[in-house]
């Protein structure tokens, strides 16, 4: 098999709300696998072990842990987007920025026509752009 190389995304309970709420954002995007935890755990029975799904192509992993970490995401790795046009950037940073928190408001910064990064409500981080 060849190697391939896939962004993890590790969540405490949320990954199927997480994952679904992503693919629902994106035309090219699908839910590929989800693979759960049994009665035998050791995660709760039904949580997410690991699911694969794309986005636009580029497929992600996402998991539920079961053990409670002292760590979670940083906006030091986000997920950039590429808009193909300004309604699918607005549409997307107001998504994904709901119940979440902004890092920079939508503007013009020098490197793209319209760009803007938030945090959505998981804790993950996402930059979204026009480019020039």
């Amino acid at each position: 098999m060849a190697e391939q190389i896939s962004t993890f995304l590790m969540f405490e309970g949320r990954a199927e709300e997480a994952m679904n709420f992503y693919v629902s954002l994106f035309d090219d995007a699908e839910v590929v696998s989800i693979t759960r935890y049994g009665a035998e755990g050791p995660g709760p029975e039904g949580s997410v072990m690991t699911a694969v799904f794309t986005l636009a192509g580029q497929r992600l992993m996402c998991s539920d842990s079961f053990v409670q970490h002292q760590f979670t995401f940083t906006p030091s790795v986000s997920l950039f987007v590429d808009c193909a046009d300004e309604a699918e950037l607005d549409r997307l940073y107001a998504a994904l920025s709901e119940k979440g928190g902004v890092l920079m408001p939508l503007g013009e910064y020098g490197f793209s026509r319209k760009f803007g990064w938030v945090n959505d409500r998981f804790g993950v981080s996402w930059q979204v752009n026009l480019p020039a």
